[in-house]
């Protein structure tokens, strides 16, 4: 079941990665702004990458049994999905502001859920090739995949490196992340808290996975995120032994609610969050 997602996501990925390089070429008058980016009722953009790539996903998931929840499919009542046990929930193109900006920080995620929680998570970045992967009870690990390879065989044959967080104190100096296309004054204000060196910032749940391999130490959102946009940064996170949590109740979050809006968070290593 794992295998079928991790070959979903980089197939996906693969297939965005197609039309990001074709993307505002001029001349390729099929692959414009114009005619690729349309925008919801919100004003958020959305692209035929988002498109192509949640047709891959349900393509590949749908056989194995599950429901899915994706940004990009159907709506799915609350009255139906309350009572679900174990569900796919995927965002097939997270950070599709990054895309549209052509910065590469874009990315594909797809978590396994089981009880409302996130179990595994899954998170491919197209750009790069780079695969992160993580279970909870078990362990995160990435690869460094060769898109040009048929995506099995490069799944079988490419190294798998574990990962986990950071060991550094907040007392020692720690690296924040915050959004690249979303921060504000109240970022600063929730950071302060905090013995802060250096800030970065990046876009997409590519954070989650910076921070599950000790690149950063700590990720604070404010602003409107869905839960597909955390759920598989989360799975990474905490197999590779961090934390998320509720920024404004210090809990841990929760999803497959009514209101599918997350709250502010934040992610962090386990040695900040024990002093927290």
């Amino acid at each position: 079941m794992i295998k079928t997602a991790i070959i979903a996501a980089v197939k996906a990925g693969q297939r965005i990665k197609e039309i990001y390089d074709k993307f505002d070429n001029e001349k390729d008058t099929d692959y414009t702004k114009d005619t690729i980016v349309t925008y919801k009722s919100d004003n958020s953009p959305l692209t035929l990458a988002d498109k192509e790539a949640n047709k891959i996903i349900e393509k590949h998931l749908k056989p194995l049994g599950l429901p899915i929840l994706s940004e990009e499919g159907k709506i799915i009542p609350y009255a139906e999905r309350k009572n679900w046990g174990k569900f796919w929930l995927i965002d097939p193109l997270d950070g599709t502001r990054e895309f549209v900006k052509r910065n590469g920080n874009f990315t594909v995620n797809i978590a396994l859920m089981e009880n409302n929680m996130p179990v595994v998570g899954v998170i491919y970045v197209p750009v790069s090739g780079v695969l992160y992967v993580g279970e909870i009870g078990k362990n995160s690990y990435k690869q460094t995949l060769n898109m040009k390879n048929e995506v099995e065989n490069e799944l079988d044959v490419a190294e798998k490196t574990l990962i986990e967080v950071s060991q550094r104190k907040n007392q020692d100096g720690i690296i924040a992340f915050k959004s690249r296309s979303h921060s504000n004054a109240k970022d600063n204000n929730y950071l302060d808290r905090f013995n802060v060196k250096e800030i970065r910032k990046k876009g997409s749940s590519v954070k989650f996975c910076l921070l599950a391999e000790g690149v950063a130490d700590l990720y604070y959102r404010n602003g409107t995120t869905m839960e597909w946009d955390s759920a598989a940064g989360e799975a990474i996170l905490k197999a590779a032994g961090g934390k998320i949590i509720n920024a404004e109740t210090n809990t841990p979050l929760k999803y497959n609610k009514e209101n599918l809006e997350n709250p502010s968070f934040c992610a962090m290593n386990a040695l900040i969050y024990e002093d927290f």
